[in-house]
């Protein structure tokens, strides 16, 4: 059986490399090459080995110059970045201040998914070819921590490509073709097939990796992906299936890289739809906008249970939109709600739906480790309180998209904070979606809460970490009594690697090519 499944993965990846040439993958291929047109995980974490920003994460997770030398705060008004001199693009052109301007104004436009990471500014100005300010519109001394992910586009070539705008759920030539300043180039590029990375002979930065190619391959298929990796037909695997954990790292000639993600597993609810769209119900007025159906659904969740089986011990529980790790976290509301099945049939009773009632939940199929197999567990136990979910487990390509045109009665998300602060998720999930202010920009749901608003820019601004943790507090309280979302656990990591291979695993769960050696 093993010999007929790595004969699928040699078709799919190829024969055995050279030292030299490293081949890895992945279940999600990045949805885009376009670094402000999707704001997730996949699209961010390959990006940053192609384009830079002004600051990044060093192994460590720490804040570090990058197109930036150095910054300085500008009084209580903003942030000074210094630019990098003598940085180019993968084509040649020089990189400079007018490239940051222009990058900016696409990444914070209508037309991005990041457009949120600059609500807190009010102007930029550029002082001189390799000076330029970001004026915000409070004190916010975590900016520079906030736009470790900002890429910086070439805007002589974004122009002349007719790609001065990002396209979220279309194409432009930013989609498939790229032009940074990072240590990689794409030289190839198939969606769904393989993406070919190789060295910039002409990176400003300091070369720690010997990988002279690099080759991904998008595996959704867990088995195969593990196939490929105990063959050698991939030099490493993200992630290795929960299940086969102890099977891989067993295994002579390999290895297993283990953590605690950043990432947050959520349900997300409909909190401003009238009717619900899906099941025997559609139609239906939404009950989801009774805060005790919300409850119900958090009590009927047995996570104990989901991370025993599904996740085999290797999550950790959550009761916030972020892990204990996380800067801003609120130690006092630890506490998840207790699984009470008995509880959640006496609160949909006490909301009018002794009976239950049929709803549509959608969940991605490639995105988080064993998604689909959550959902599937997350059905049954609703019909333990006589609700009756009805799975729509679909590719991330195509989730998005739907989750953006409102398709859904309850899903399933993910978040990472950029920040690693919980300001982060607050900004993003929980403020009353607003384009023109940029913020709430992954609020599928439409929550809204008008304290919750009143206090992000407050938290943003705060320099006294008592005062700010005490609205970080308020705010995460109105969260769990609200029930907004119901967290449900803490992803964890779990990588696997041929025996040869060096690498720096981050809890960002980005893979960062120039820290990779092939011994």
């Amino acid at each position: 059986m093993l010999r007929v499944t790595c004969a699928l993965c040699a078709l799919l990846v190829g024969n055995a490399a050279a030292a030299e040439t490293f081949k890895w993958a992945s279940s999600t291929d990045p949805q885009t090459m376009d670094p402000h047109a999707v704001n997730s995980a996949p699209v961010l974490g390959f990006l940053n080995n192609v384009y830079e920003g002004l600051v990044r994460r060093g192994k460590d997770m720490a804040i570090e110059g990058a197109l930036a030398e150095s910054w300085e705060p500008i009084g209580s008004e903003g942030w000074r970045f210094n630019l990098r001199k003598g940085v180019t693009f993968h084509d040649g052109s020089e990189f400079t201040a007018e490239d940051v301007m222009f990058s900016y104004q696409r990444a914070s436009s209508e037309a991005a998914d990041t457009a949120s990471w600059f609500a807190p500014v009010s102007s930029v100005s550029i002082i001189d070819d390799y000076t330029i300010d970001f004026i915000t519109s409070a004190p916010n001394p975590i900016f520079p921590d906030s736009i470790a992910n900002f890429m910086i586009m070439d805007k002589g070539w974004a122009e002349a490509n007719g790609a001065e705008l990002p396209a979220k759920d279309a194409e432009n030539h930013a989609t498939l073709n790229t032009n940074g300043t990072g240590a990689f180039q794409l030289v190839e590029r198939q969606p769904g097939l393989t993406t070919v990375l190789e060295p910039f002979d002409g990176w400003w930065g300091e070369v720690e990796h010997n990988i002279t190619r690099a080759e991904f391959t998008p595996i959704q298929n867990p088995a195969t992906a593990v196939a490929a990796l105990l063959s050698g037909d991939v030099d490493m695997i993200d992630p290795v299936p929960i299940q086969d954990k102890a099977r891989v790292d067993q295994r002579d000639g390999v290895k297993v890289f283990g953590g605690i993600e950043a990432r947050v597993i959520m349900l997300g609810f409909p909190h401003a739809a009238d009717a619900l769209k899906h099941g025997s119900n559609a139609g239906d007025p939404n009950p989801f906008k009774d805060v005790r159906v919300r409850k119900a659904v958090a009590h009927a969740i047995n996570v104990d249970a989901i991370l025993a089986t599904i996740m085999r011990g290797a999550a950790e529980p959550a009761s916030q939109l972020v892990s204990p790790a996380m800067r801003g976290y609120s130690s006092d509301l630890a506490a998840r709600p207790a699984f009470d099945v008995e509880g959640a049939k006496a609160l949909l009773a006490e909301a009018g739906y002794a009976d239950g009632f049929s709803f549509g939940l959608k969940c991605p199929n490639d995105r988080y480790l064993n998604d689909e197999s959550v959902c599937q567990a997350v059905v049954g136990m609703l019909a333990q309180i006589g609700v009756t979910a009805q799975l729509d487990a679909m590719p991330v390509q195509n989730y998005w998209p739907e989750l953006r045109a409102d398709n859904y009665d309850m899903y399933l998300l993910g978040w990472s904070p950029g920040t690693f602060d919980a300001e982060h998720p607050i900004r993003f999930l929980a403020h009353t979606p607003d384009a023109e202010k940029k913020l709430g920009s992954w609020n599928f749901g439409d929550f809204s809460n008008a304290r919750v608003d009143e206090l992000l820019p407050m938290i943003q601004s705060e320099i006294d970490d008592a005062k700010r943790q005490a609205m970080l507090d308020e705010s995460a309280k109105i969260l769990q009594d609200e029930m907004a979302y119901v967290p449900l656990y803490v992803q964890p990591l779990v990588w696997g690697a041929q025996d040869n291979i060096e690498l720096t695993q981050r809890p960002d769960n980005f893979f960062i090519l120039r820290w990779v050696t092939v011994n």
